[in-house]
């Protein structure tokens, strides 16, 4: 049984106390580690990540404890206002700075503290050979407080600080390795150049996204006269404004989500980011950036309530998307590539889940919360492998890992059948019930959706299924003659990379099936998406859970017969259309660049043309008729007298011609 759509609810704040009054300092002490290690410079080289990861576990042991507090509260205080300070006033609007914790916000608060905290231990052994590794873990705590403020602001325009905080960081640690020597190899410059590419790629796509929050912004304050989230939700709900501005506010705010996000037709940067150190792909895909569109979709829910057309478009993107990266990630053989197109398919499912409204929203961020914890562990997996032979990440040139590598190869089989949505791990319990909230619904739109999101169920099983055979399973592929990169020798990870692993796979097993106990997750957001009835999708839920797992034995089998069963070639073969289609991305940035670059560059010379000839041909023109009129001027100015007389007689016949011929 599933909840049916209810109305938004705006919960009225209760005052901050106890620990809850103290949690600017989750912003403040990991933004403050950042400044110190920035500052500091090279003399920190040798303590500065102790105190990033310090900064980290403490604002970890903040978070659980406002938690616990807020969970030791009745339903009806757990919206809790902290108000902090004035910023500004201009005109009728009014800015002030306060941060709102309220069941949402702290399950962001939770999975990013706790989830952050773990890939910062992770870090401290991953890049200890690292000589900047101090600025690292500045950029990593400058993240960490960015996404806090982001997901604890009491209004759009805080909200957007730390949306343009998580930007910023992101830039810097996805192109952290921009950098190589004068005399290191082409290849390690060509590498660089790379990262800096794809640092300024995900920066610029970012951009575009961020239009869209700043008109919906401003729209907010046109119509609402404020962009608080109490404010705007109550508008929304009681008819000030209209349909029309509500759809357009909403339209603006899909816009940034797919940002920020990667979401169709803006996921083109999350492939290229994979260039960061892999603790940032952990980072930027588990618990921070691609996170943040979700948060503002649920966060936004009364807009969407009273937009329709939006909220289908939040749907529609959603289910694009989630097979969209769902087929790309069947054709990578980059393997942190294929765990980026993972997190671009599984938020499409959330985004899925927050366009289908109150029976939804919950669901989404069920999944959400689970999918952070075992994607933060099938990457530093990916790392731990990566760490074990030679930082080369091509799946083709790995095989039989598994008796090299016992921990990473356990601990990563947990996040695989997490991530199939096999019970009972975690996965499950969240993607079924998206899964069969998707046909929930009248008409043909539960059977379009649900039947994408039981698809994307199967695609997911195979490409996941494929990873962890290509990587720990078939015959060991590292040794072969054509493998260029040369011999190595796989080992595990020491303690410092295996213990978070070993951390997350405990709540890759039982977090989805404590939280689905006695609908502990769904009634714990009651009081920001409100309370729903229960309802009944278009088929009984038996056979939709059953067709699931049935697609998710049919991936893992067919990838099983062609990854193990049969030989894999360490040599890239050509493959048919749709294959080769979906290793280029399915030609996303050929298309963007034809759609943006080429037309705005077309743009320039055009512009340019018409500087050239019209602008500035206009200028020369006058510039050359008064040098031509100032050179006649003076041949008239000689110096004689009988060449003035003579002028002035002209000018006197000139005259009397004139009169006569006006009397006559």
């Amino acid at each position: 049984m599933l909840p049916a759509p209810v109305t938004a609810v705006v919960t009225p704040l209760t005052e901050a106390s106890g620990l809850a009054s103290w949690a600017w300092l989750l912003i403040a002490v990991p933004a403050v580690s950042a400044a110190f290690l920035l500052l500091a410079g090279r003399r920190s080289n040798a303590w500065g990540h102790w105190l990033g990861l310090a900064a980290s576990f403490a604002v970890a042991c903040l978070g659980v404890g406002i938690l616990v507090q807020v969970l030791s509260l009745p339903a009806e205080e757990r919206v809790i206002g902290l108000p902090l300070y004035h910023w500004f006033s201009a005109g009728n609007l009014s800015i002030d700075v306060g941060l709102r914790l309220d069941p949402l916000s702290l399950t962001f608060v939770t999975l990013v503290t706790c989830v952050g905290f773990l890939i910062h231990l992770y870090s401290v052994a991953y890049m200890a050979h690292d000589r900047d590794r101090r600025r690292f873990f500045a950029y990593l705590n400058l993240f960490i407080a960015a996404m806090l403020t982001l997901v604890l602001g009491d209004s759009y325009i805080v909200l957007f600080v730390g949306w343009e905080g998580v930007g910023l960081a992101s830039y810097l640690l996805i192109g952290f390795w921009n950098t190589a020597d004068a005399d290191a190899p082409q290849g390690e410059q060509a590498t660089s150049r790379e990262n800096a590419a794809a640092a300024k790629k995900a920066f610029v796509m970012n951009r575009v996204g961020d239009v869209g929050l700043l008109l919906a912004m401003m729209t907010m304050v046109g119509q609402v006269g404020s962009v608080s989230f109490d404010a705007v939700s109550a508008a929304a709900l009681d008819g000030s404004v209209s349909t029309g501005w509500l759809t357009a506010i909403g339209f603006f705010l899909l816009l940034a989500a797919c940002g920020k996000s990667a979401q169709f037709p803006l996921q083109a940067w999350l492939g290229d980011a994979m260039a960061g150190p892999t603790p940032v792909s952990a980072l930027i895909h588990a618990a921070t950036m691609v996170t943040a569109g979700v948060y503002l979709m649920v966060r936004s829910s009364a807009v969407f309530e009273g937009a329709p057309s939006a909220q289908m478009a939040v749907a529609v993107v959603g289910a694009i998307t989630l097979l969209l990266g769902a087929v790309i990630g069947s054709a990578k053989d980059d393997m942190k590539k294929v765990l980026a197109a993972s997190t671009m398919s599984q938020i499409g499912y959330m985004m899925l889940g927050a366009g289908l409204g109150p029976i939804g929203y919950a669901f989404a961020i069920f999944h959400l919360l689970t999918h952070g914890f075992f994607k933060a562990q099938l990457f530093l997996g990916a790392g731990s492998v990566m760490h074990a032979m030679g930082d080369q990440v091509n799946m083709r040139r790995f095989g039989g890992l598994r008796g090299a590598m016992t921990i990473t190869w356990v601990t990563m089989g947990i996040g695989w059948l997490a991530i199939l949505g096999v019970p009972p791990f975690s996965g499950f319990w969240s993607k079924d019930r998206l899964i069969e909230a998707a046909f929930v619904g009248e008409g043909t739109k539960p059977w379009i959706l649900g039947t994408i999101a039981l698809l994307g169920a199967g695609l997911t099983a195979f490409y996941m299924s494929r990873l962890f055979f290509m990587i720990f399973h078939g015959k060991q592929r590292w040794t072969t003659k054509e493998d260029l990169e040369g011999e190595v020798h796989p080992h595990e990870s020491g303690w410092l990379m295996t213990l978070p692993l070993i951390v997350l796979s405990v709540f890759s097993v039982g977090l989805g099936g404590l939280l689905t106990y006695n609908n502990m997750f769904v009634t714990w957001l009651e009081p920001v998406t409100g309370h729903a009835e229960h309802g009944e999708p278009v088929l009984p839920a038996a056979v939709i859970m059953g067709a699931t797992l049935a697609l998710v034995v049919v991936g893992v089998v067919v990838a099983w017969w062609m990854y193990v069963r049969r030989p894999v070639p360490v040599v890239l073969q050509p493959a048919n259309p749709l294959v080769e289609a979906a290793r280029k991305d399915m030609y996303q940035d050929t298309v963007n660049e034809a759609l943006a670059m080429r037309t705005g560059q077309g743009l320039v010379l055009a512009t340019d043309a018409v500087e050239r000839y019209v602008v500035d041909g206009a200028i020369e023109g006058a510039a050359a008729g008064t040098g031509a009129l100032g050179r006649l001027t003076r041949r008239t100015e000689s110096g004689y007298v009988r060449s003035y007389a003579g002028y002035m007689l002209a000018g006197t016949v000139l005259v009397l011609i004139a009169v006569l011929a006006a009397r006559f």
